[in-house]
């Protein structure tokens, strides 16, 4: 396992099950230990698969500066204005080929434009999702309809729990090499851009600020959280990640409930040099 950096430059942390419990306050010692972090001259950026709007509450929050990353990497943003730096949004007629198999399989299916979220049935998929993002849904007689000649800047299935893993495969079988498919919360499979993901848009941030990958830490605990971790010069899992991210992880630290990032922040991020642990917990 690679050891932490002396002297990190950017510290990335994932929003839901990392930073926050889904739909949970963050915790007031964690708000505090990221604080600690900026005041240390270290730039801190959210990198997360929440739409912009509901992304930003929490960077008011911990009063951040500068980029962060939202809808798994698709969009760049401006922490302070919400305003869209960047967007690689899903090509239409990939959006409607996910749209074809959902109807096919009777899965609740989102399209997204201009940080809102489109459906066609305001049911308990969407009101569920309008909880954790901040934002209500824009209700549609049809999707293909209401985005024609438009992208999307994501999909989203939003199911229940035990259905996401077969909606994983099968959306990553129905689209292949052509999108970027992966898990986010439990209820979500998300579909992007084949460009697009959480390390490729962690490295136009850090070279954005001028941070070498080798200085840049980075914290998540799910599935849309390993490309991620892969790109930072420094990995750390939460507690709660499933296995094959921890093991990918360089260190592993406790879960939302015992407050990981703020484990991470202590160990890892302004440990005195020379000193704290740099392996797998």
């Amino acid at each position: 396992m690679r050891a932490a950096p002396k002297a990190p430059g950017l510290f990335a942390v994932d929003l839901d099950g990392t930073l926050v419990e889904s739909r949970e306050p963050v915790r007031p010692g964690v708000i505090a230990a990221v604080k600690r972090v900026m005041a240390a001259g270290i730039a801190v950026t959210i990198v997360t698969g929440r739409m912009v709007v509901g992304a930003k509450p929490f960077a008011d929050l911990l009063g951040l500066e500068g980029r962060i990353v939202c809808y798994q990497g698709a969009v760049i943003a401006d922490a302070r204005t919400g305003r869209f730096e960047r967007e690689v949004a899903l090509p239409n007629a990939l959006a409607l080929r996910a749209y074809a198999v959902a109807k096919a399989h009777d899965f609740h299916i989102q399209f997204y434009r201009d940080d809102r979220f489109y459906v066609e049935d305001d049911n308990a998929y969407a009101e569920l999702y309008a909880r954790t993002s901040g934002s209500e849904p824009i209700v549609v007689p049809s999707l293909p309809a209401a985005f024609e000649g438009h992208d999307s800047t994501k999909v989203n299935i939003v199911t229940d729990p035990a259905r996401t893993p077969g909606a994983l495969a099968l959306f990553s079988a129905a689209l292949g090499d052509d999108a970027y498919v992966t898990r986010s919360n439990p209820e979500f499979v998300e579909i992007l851009n084949v460009r697009v993901d959480k390390g490729a848009a962690l490295r136009l941030v850090a070279e954005h600020l001028g941070v070498a990958m080798e200085n840049v830490i980075a914290i998540g605990d799910s599935y849309n959280d390993l490309p991620l971790l892969r790109a930072a010069g420094f990995s750390i899992a939460m507690g709660s990640a499933p296995d094959d991210l921890k093991a990918l992880a360089d260190a592993v630290v406790g879960d939302v409930e015992h407050d990981g990032v703020t484990e991470a922040i202590e160990r890892f991020v302004l440990r005195p040099y020379g000193e704290g642990a740099a392996g797998v917990a």
